[in-house]
């Protein structure tokens, strides 16, 4: 049994995102420094950042240098010693993967695209030491192109089935591989999931900037799709706090 491990979950920073056309940086940073404080004085071993980190899929050089510069605290910190990042709604998958491989040598470990085995997206955090800490399922906001091909003559309502059904199964496909890394170790970790979407029962606020992920009611998808091996499902896209 693996001692306990201390996770921050956040998401939807939107990095970038004017108010009214006024610019915000001075607003981001200061969030910035005040997440970077928590996660030292509450003693953060790993962050969850579930999508959406821009607001842009072409960010501002600034907003890139926020968070570059927050990578980087956080690659300094003495407490904070992993941090899994995907793509939301908002992101470019490419932008955020491109630095991935000088990222990763961080612990800094980022998921921009679905990929069709799913097992890019299980990874396993480890101690200095080698010890396993966590597995973490990071899967990046799913967009339709990356999980099946359309047919012609398809309706709206066919759209959404089968866009519901491959979603599921691939949260259950890479539920699959994380239970199969968890088992192949001595020290069972516990295993986190990431999602950008929303699940069922899940609320929005009118004007928080929430924007629709998918056609008709495939919104809101069937916690279902979460197999039991999750210990805990991290999502973003909602502006607030869900249980």
């Amino acid at each position: 049994m693996t001692k306990p491990l201390r996770i921050l979950h956040t998401s939807d920073w939107h990095l970038g995102r004017a108010l009214y056309g006024r610019r915000r940086h001075h607003e981001f940073a200061a969030f910035l420094d005040w997440l970077a404080e928590v996660i030292e004085a509450r003693g953060v071993e790993a962050l969850l950042l579930a999508g959406d980190v821009f607001d842009s899929v072409s960010p501002s050089p600034r907003a890139q240098e926020l968070y570059y510069r927050f990578l980087g605290r956080m690659a300094n910190s003495a407490v904070c010693g992993h941090v899994v990042v995907i793509a939301g709604n908002h992101d470019s998958p490419a932008l955020l993967s491109a630095p991935g491989a000088i990222l990763k040598a961080l612990d800094i470990h980022v998921v921009g695209t679905l990929s069709e085995s799913g097992q890019e997206e299980v990874l396993t955090l480890r101690d200095k030491d080698g010890s396993p800490r966590l597995i973490v399922a990071a899967v990046p906001y799913p967009r339709d192109r990356d999980l099946r091909d359309a047919a012609a003559g398809e309706s709206p309502e066919d759209k959404e089935r089968k866009l519901a059904e491959a979603v599921g199964e691939h949260y259950h496909r890479v539920g699959r591989l994380a239970e199969a890394a968890q088992a192949a170790l001595d020290e069972k970790p516990p295993v986190v999931a990431l999602g950008h979407l929303l699940a069922a029962g899940g609320q929005s606020v009118e004007g928080d900037g929430v924007r629709s992920l998918y056609i008709g009611s495939l919104g809101r998808m069937p916690v279902t799709i979460f197999p039991d091996v999750f210990d805990y499902v991290a999502l973003g896209h909602l502006h607030q706090p869900q249980a």
